[in-house]
């Protein structure tokens, strides 16, 4: 008998589309309904997303906006993409609900809590980045500037540095999910991949020379977790074992 819910019955092509339609609306109409909430707050949020550069500008050092839309285009950009990581949580559910009737009674007690724990370590990176790393980085910066010459950050340029940054660190802090999902899936093993540490850690500096902006401190902080996320993925994942075949009953 197989593992799947005895109630799981073929749908045929049709209703599934349909259904993945479904999802995608309700989804679509999460992200709608938080941004809408938040967007009389859009100024709110840029202030609060700037606050690790504003704390440390000199005296005489502002933000500027060197655009005639930026003022208004700036905040509506951060708005959306905090409507869309707010309604993150919602949006997976519905990917999850679309799947998990395909799925055998084994993977899905695995899958739900991957995918809980995936939520989590992307909140989780992009909080480290903004709480740790960016008074760091901002502080480095605006500390070798030369003598005589005003920091003065374009608005539009630090959103889209920052939000690269969160991105980096939201996904660097997916890799012990990646880990445990090779490890589940028999593609490679902890002892293969303890074997490979060195080239890891090498392998860790060079994304975060890729991902970062080029100084060691900014490099540092996201290789070193990298690496800690690493060890944490193959401890765990000593205790899962290997996914059985598509047609074990």
């Amino acid at each position: 008998m197989s593992e799947t819910d005895s109630n799981d019955q073929p749908m045929p092509l049709v209703a599934h589309l349909t259904e993945l339609r479904d999802k995608l609306l309700r989804a679509l109409l999460a992200v709608l309904v938080i941004f809408l909430g938040l967007f009389p707050f859009s100024n709110d949020i840029y202030a609060f997303v700037s606050q690790p550069l504003r704390a440390i500008l000199p005296d005489g050092g502002n933000m500027i906006a060197t655009d005639v839309t930026t003022p208004f285009f700036t905040p509506f950009k951060l708005t959306l993409v905090a409507a869309i990581f707010l309604s993150m949580p919602y949006v997976l559910y519905q990917a999850w609900s679309f799947i998990a009737p395909g799925m055998y009674r084994h993977e899905k007690r695995l899958a739900i809590p991957l995918l809980a724990s995936s939520v989590l370590l992307f909140y989780a990176g992009a909080a480290f980045a903004y709480f740790l790393v960016f008074p760091v980085i901002f502080g480095f910066f605006t500390s070798v500037a030369p003598e005589g010459v005003a920091i003065m950050t374009d608005i539009n340029s630090y959103l889209d540095f920052v939000l690269k940054l969160f991105f980096a660190f939201g996904l660097a802090f997916e890799i012990p999910i990646a880990v445990i999902l090779l490890i589940w899936t028999g593609i490679t093993t902890p002892e293969a991949l303890a074997n490979k540490r060195r080239y890891v850690i090498v392998g860790c500096f060079v994304v975060g020379m890729i991902l970062t902006p080029p100084d060691v401190f900014s490099q540092t902080m996201l290789a070193v977790p990298m690496w800690m996320l690493f060890e944490l993925g193959i401890y765990f994942g000593r205790w899962i074992k290997r996914s059985p075949p598509a047609d074990a009953t």
